[in-house]
């Protein structure tokens, strides 16, 4: 018996390790894929992006300068990344060039309950987002409707949710202000980036929305 089990927990294992080394780089094409498409959701006139980054003690932190169809920059896009209810909820956050409202927000990664907290993922709730004044910081409020030009409404059952999102994207804004002021930007360009086709595609669709 405890040859059986032996030689059975081997040959899963390898059979466990051999379906993760071909599916892990197809995993990480697809984030990547959807990353490049967020920029273009939450920078709808964007058709171009510029990386720019920079490293924050042993973190290396991008952001996204949308480009219209001129190579006229159309604002930032980051991801906001940290805790919910139950795991990581990242978000693509657009920010105006004028560093004071958000252009759109788009739920990129997200684990929360299902019918409750992966709510936030829904157009209604991201919506709320466009527009939204960063200072003071964005505020959520509860079983009402916004009073204020930086509030949303959290999703009833799931103010955790609700709540990471908003603290998620705080900390992202706040880090985006203190590191890459709208005078710098321009000389902590690395690189060009050219979007793919199929991002350029659907930028297009969101942009003529």
């Amino acid at each position: 018996m405890f040859l059986n089990l032996t030689v059975v927990g081997a040959v899963s294992g390898v059979i466990l390790a051999g379906v993760f080394h071909v599916a892990d780089p197809l995993i990480q094409a697809n984030k990547e894929k959807e990353l490049k498409e967020a920029i273009f959701v939450v920078l709808p006139e964007a058709k171009d992006y510029k990386i720019i980054e920079k490293t924050i003690g042993q973190e290396t932190f991008k952001v996204y300068e949308g480009l219209d169809a001129n190579g006229t920059p159309v604002g930032l896009a980051f991801k906001a990344d940290g805790g919910g209810f139950q795991g990581n909820v990242g978000v693509m956050v657009g920010l105006n060039l004028d560093y004071l409202k958000l252009k759109g927000i788009k739920i990129l990664d997200q684990v929360e309950t299902p019918g409750l907290g992966n709510r936030i993922s829904e157009p209604a709730f991201e919506e709320q987002f466009k527009g939204i004044e960063i200072t003071p910081k964005v505020e959520y409020i509860k079983n009402r409707k916004p009073e204020k030009p930086n509030q949303i409404q959290a999703i009833t059952g799931a103010t955790i949710s609700s709540s990471a999102v908003v603290s998620n994207i705080n900390r992202a804004v706040e880090k985006v202000l203190k590191e890459f002021p709208k005078d710098e930007v321009g000389r902590l360009e690395k690189e060009i980036r050219p979007a793919s086709a199929t991002a350029r595609e659907k930028g297009a669709e969101h942009g003529g929305k």
